[in-house]
């Protein structure tokens, strides 16, 4: 890593990250005695308060310039409970900037829902992961699975973030992403952000190609972004090499300006710690110009999220 490199990614805006307390009782999948299925497998050692010393702590010596905090499967019998905690969090200690609230587009009330959600001044977006195929050689365009992108109760729910400027942000398996591809072009008012860089899992060439090929059909919408983070593969280590190609295509796709670091912190200390996270995302971008970089560590993250730099 060049110390050049090093300062122009001094600033660092971390557009995916997760705060919780235990305490209170709100994560069932956190619960000690549970284990929901995870692409990670075994995710026991995140059953941990997280919180804003936490964080900043993790990252150190790095200082981040501004984190969003993203839904962390909250209770769905206390939808606006996670908000309501973010926002006397943030009160307290400044930390989230912003955040990504739950929403399910099946709830009756989900109009109500959703304005509730958008009265929040840190909620930005709203997440629900839509129902996706287990593999790949199940999914085909123009598929009616329920619950999924392509289903007309989702659409239902979904057509109501416009009105709110809210931005839907998406995680979903790779070979979902021609669905979020024509979600974005039949309502092209709403951004979407795609979440841990459209999940490629496993590194092996055949896999990386489909979610290359996946993951431009939906860069063609110009109302689709990106957060880069997630990038751990069960039973396998986290190098450096093992990012690269990832990192790059999804900045080749999309482009500086609609792509974004993230860490997926604590989820993805698992497998790397922040501040090694960070010196992998920026030797892999070292040869980018710098104004790519900046947008890519700061800017685009700034802009999606209505953030204020210094």
């Amino acid at each position: 890593m060049t110390s050049e490199a090093k300062t122009d990614a001094m600033q660092i805006v971390d557009a995916h990250c997760h705060v919780w307390d235990l305490s209170l009782g709100k994560h069932p999948w956190l619960m000690q005695g549970v284990r929901h299925p995870h692409r990670y497998g075994d995710y026991s050692a995140v059953k941990v308060d997280f919180l804003p010393d936490d964080y900043r702590a993790a990252a150190a010596p790095w200082q981040i310039a501004a984190a969003v905090h993203m839904e962390a499967e909250w209770s769905p019998d206390d939808p606006l409970g996670e908000a309501r905690w973010i926002a006397e969090l943030n009160e307290k200690t400044g930390f989230p900037a912003a955040m990504t609230a739950q929403v399910w587009f099946d709830r009756p009330d989900v109009d109500e829902l959703i304005a509730a959600q958008a009265a929040f001044p840190l909620v930005r977006s709203l997440r629900q992961k839509p129902k996706a195929f287990a593999t790949a050689g199940e999914w085909s365009r123009g598929h009616d699975l329920a619950g999924s992108m392509n289903c007309p109760t989702f659409r239902r729910g979904y057509a109501g973030l416009a009105a709110y400027g809210l931005h839907f942000e998406l995680q979903t398996p790779f070979w979902h992403l021609p669905d979020a591809a024509d979600l974005a072009r039949d309502f092209p008012d709403t951004l979407i952000i795609i979440n841990h860089a459209g999940v490629p899992g496993s590194r092996e060439p055949a896999v990386l190609k489909a979610w290359s090929a996946a993951l431009a059909t939906a860069a063609a919408q110009p109302n689709v972004r990106i957060k880069v983070s997630g990038l751990g593969v069960r039973g396998e280590d986290w190098t450096t090499e093992a990012q690269r190609e990832v990192i790059l295509t999804c900045i080749d796709l999309f482009g500086a300006d609609r792509a974004m670091f993230a860490s997926n912190m604590p989820v993805d200390g698992m497998f790397r710690s922040f501040p090694r996270l960070i010196e992998d995302f920026i030797e892999i971008t070292s040869a980018l110009p710098k104004r790519d970089r900046r947008a890519f560590f700061a800017g685009t993250a700034a802009d999606t999220y209505g953030l204020t730099l210094s």
